[in-house]
């Protein structure tokens, strides 16, 4: 699978999780800078932050994409925007979470978020 990582780079601890949960093998994790200016409009800044994105139109398309989201949730929203513009779908996204317990500020994988199938389900509802 390939992770487009538009957050804090991954340990390896972290990354063996998310290879368990997922059940395959990362063969490539993509890291996006994610750096917006707040005066400026978003929309173009998305944009020119995915074309910068070394992804073929193939690699959109195969199926095996893992996104990790930036923090903030404007952009958030814009990312998952842009990759089902390309991949024809919702992403599966990775949510990580602070450790319990924790003096530093360290995160864990929690869970892997099936977008796809949540919308599945309310579109089932829909009618």
């Amino acid at each position: 699978m390939i992770i487009l990582n538009f957050s804090h780079p991954l340990s390896a601890e972290q990354q063996v999780q998310i290879e368990a949960a997922a059940g395959e093998a990362i063969e490539r994790i993509v890291r996006v800078e994610t750096h917006f200016d707040d005066q400026a409009p978003f929309g173009p800044q998305v944009v020119a932050l995915f074309a910068a994105i070394a992804l073929a139109p193939e690699d959109w398309q195969r199926g095996d994409l893992l996104v990790i989201l930036p923090s903030l949730s404007a952009i958030a929203a814009l990312v998952l925007a842009e990759v089902h513009g390309r991949a024809g779908g919702f992403p599966p996204v990775v949510r990580l979470r602070p450790v319990a317990g924790s003096a530093f500020d360290r995160y864990e994988f929690a869970e892997i978020l099936n977008l796809q199938e949540v919308r599945r389900g309310v579109r089932k509802e829909r009618y």
